[in-house]
């Protein structure tokens, strides 16, 4: 796929200028052909007629594989701009193509809905839908990595609720009507702070005016530790070995956590990991070369901001890192597993995390 990439992009070019061209002819210029003599369509129109398919497919392709993307914007374009269609057509160009019949003499139930207002017509209910459902509703979201192990999985698909703090305009992301605030111990969807234009999940674990201290990855808050009970068995998956398992609880959510007391090698390929492409995590001695410690972290979370980690405490670049979420970032609170597939994971997918609650 990375080959073909270069001829991706330039096809999906391609799709506007090729696209405006068609939609022109096929809206304002094709009726007129039909009205009259019945001209065929000339030989290079046929031919951009041909390759629009395909040009088309480019460009939804290359929508899916890019890594920041703002669906919310491509689906307000794409109902703005089939509303437009729909009506202008049924307002002006309609009746002018009926009275033009009329005028030549011919049935007018006969006539040809253009193409380009048949697709608009029947994509602009859909296209809204989708984009009420999705910016007020849920959303769906595919989970990108491990730091919120074991809660939830790399290829988790999850459901997230976007009402459940505030209902926001799309693509401006404004809050308009206030239905809810954030909990301690929450899980999260936000757009990233450094860029917004992609979204993260962690667990809400800083209020605004909260201090935190997360220290041997153990959490307190103003000063009261987290409570936090050891497991007595250890997390093993093949790919992170003899990690510590810890049941927390923030606020009303009680979840695990997964750490390394000592410290975490980040360097062996193991034989018995069943994802390509990813490097073992053992959890060992600290003394061990390639073995690292994370280190304490203490901050006061500002107001109108959230303190953001993940579960996965050795392994997650969160709020540790590169700061607090603002208000406004926030884009719902993850509800539900509806699918895992993790096509880097053998096996195929886990059936059995589909339905499962986030807590």
């Amino acid at each position: 796929m990375t080959n073909l990439m270069p001829l991706i992009v330039l096809l999906s070019w391609l799709a506007v200028p090729v696209g405006l061209v068609c939609i022109v002819d096929d809206w304002l210029l094709r009726p007129r052909r039909a009205q009259g003599a019945g001209v065929p369509d000339a030989p290079l129109m046929r031919v951009l007629y041909g390759a629009l398919p395909l040009l088309i497919g480019a460009a939804v392709l290359r929508l899916l594989l890019a890594e920041r993307l703002d669906f919310s914007a491509v689906l307000l374009a794409i109902t703005v701009a089939t509303g437009v269609v729909w009506a202008f057509d049924s307002v002006l160009l309609r009746p002018q193509r009926l009275a033009a019949a009329r005028a030549a003499g011919r049935d007018v139930t006969t006539l040809a809905e253009p193409g380009t207002v048949d697709y608009a017509r029947s994509f602009f209910p859909v296209a809204l839908a989708v984009l009420i459902l999705r910016s007020f509703v849920f959303e769906p979201f595919r989970i990108p990595s491990d730091s919120m192990m074991p809660t939830l999985l790399d290829g988790d698909f999850i459901v997230v609720n976007k009402y459940a703090y505030g209902l926001r305009l799309p693509v401006l992301n404004r809050k308009m009507i206030a239905t809810g605030e954030p909990q301690r111990g929450d899980v999260v969807v936000f757009r990233y702070p450094l860029d917004p234009s992609t979204n993260y999940i962690k667990r809400l674990v800083g209020l605004p005016g909260d201090h935190v201290e997360v220290r041997d990855n153990r959490i307190s808050i103003n000063g009261r530790p987290v409570p936090f009970v050891l497991e007595t068995h250890k997390y093993a998956d093949g790919c992170y070995v003899n990690l510590s398992i810890a049941r927390e609880r923030l606020g009303d959510h009680e979840h695990e956590a997964i750490f390394c007391p000592v410290a975490l090698d980040r360097a062996p390929l193991l034989s018995s990991c069943g994802r390509s492409g990813l490097r073992g995590y053992v959890c060992g001695d600290e003394d061990a070369p390639g073995f690292l410690r994370t280190a304490p972290w203490s901050g006061e979370v500002p107001p109108g901001h959230y303190l953001m980690m993940g579960d996965n405490r050795d392994n997650s670049e969160d709020g540790r890192s590169w700061g607090f979420v603002p208000e406004e970032n926030l884009v719902g609170k993850a509800s539900r597993i509806w699918f895992n597939w993790d096509p880097h994971r053998a096996g195929g997918p886990m059936w059995g995390r589909i339905g499962m609650a986030i807590h």
